[in-house]
């Protein structure tokens, strides 16, 4: 039975109490916020093993308090998953942009969101290995989240660090559109295959000043892959 602890994010009562009573007849213990200011103190004191936040929160909106955990090295490793009423495509890219590693709509079934925080937690523990990656002089520190490119620092956004790290711990192997939602953004998130291209460009952006942007290339017909090989060139997408 897991045991990790969880925080609940919801300025409805009724909401993380219903959350509350599932997550713990699954095995978890739960914290509880109704604003993000009291999340973020939670999330300080007690480090919990993922953060269920609501988009829509009394002052700081849950997008905000997202934004600002992902900028702190300190809060970034802690896997978020959005809830939310809006359920428009653009909102879920915006949430994944954030840095939330999953994004579920309301109504939802507890069964569900069991499953969703078992998968998350399973991803994040396989992404947030201790060792660095390196491929030539690109090096990705998944202790303290930073990437150097022949040492010099490099700046991207959460999901395209995620992207990064995915790619780097599977080298030399193509890999579908919907093989990468899978494995990044995780299966249920209900997001259209352009997405993955767009974070492709803004990952070959940040590493196309220092040489790096070949070893994201594309596989015509499949999807793409990480390699350090030089026969093949990225392609644009």
């Amino acid at each position: 039975m897991p045991s990790d602890k969880i925080l609940i994010v919801d300025d409805e009562a009724a909401i993380r109490e219903m959350i509350s009573i599932a997550l713990d007849l699954a095995g978890y213990s739960c914290l509880e916020a109704e604003d993000a200011l009291q999340a973020h103190h939670l999330v300080v004191d007690e480090r919990p093993a993922l953060i269920l936040l609501d988009w829509m929160l009394p002052g700081m909106s849950g997008i905000e308090l997202a934004r600002r955990l992902k900028r702190d090295e300190n809060t970034r490793e802690i896997p978020i998953i959005m809830l939310t009423a809006r359920g428009e495509e653009d909102n879920k890219i915006q949430g994944l942009d954030a840095g939330a590693d999953d994004y579920i709509t309301k109504p939802f079934s507890t069964r569900e969101l069991a499953s969703r925080i078992k998968a998350v937690l399973r991803r994040a523990n396989v992404l947030h290995q201790e060792n660095a990656i390196e491929a030539e002089g690109l090096k990705l520190d998944p202790v303290s989240h930073r990437i150097t490119a022949d040492d010099n620092p490099v700046d991207m956004g959460p999901t395209e660090y995620r992207l990064l790290a995915f790619f780097m711990s599977h080298p030399e192997r193509a890999y579908t559109r919907t093989q990468m939602l899978d494995q990044v953004w995780g299966g249920n998130v209900y997001v259209e295959d352009r997405t993955i291209d767009v974070h492709i460009r803004r990952l070959r952006k940040a590493l196309e000043p220092f040489g790096y942007d070949r070893f994201i290339q594309t596989v015509r017909g499949t999807g793409y892959r990480f390699s350090i090989q030089t026969g093949d060139k990225a392609e644009p997408v």
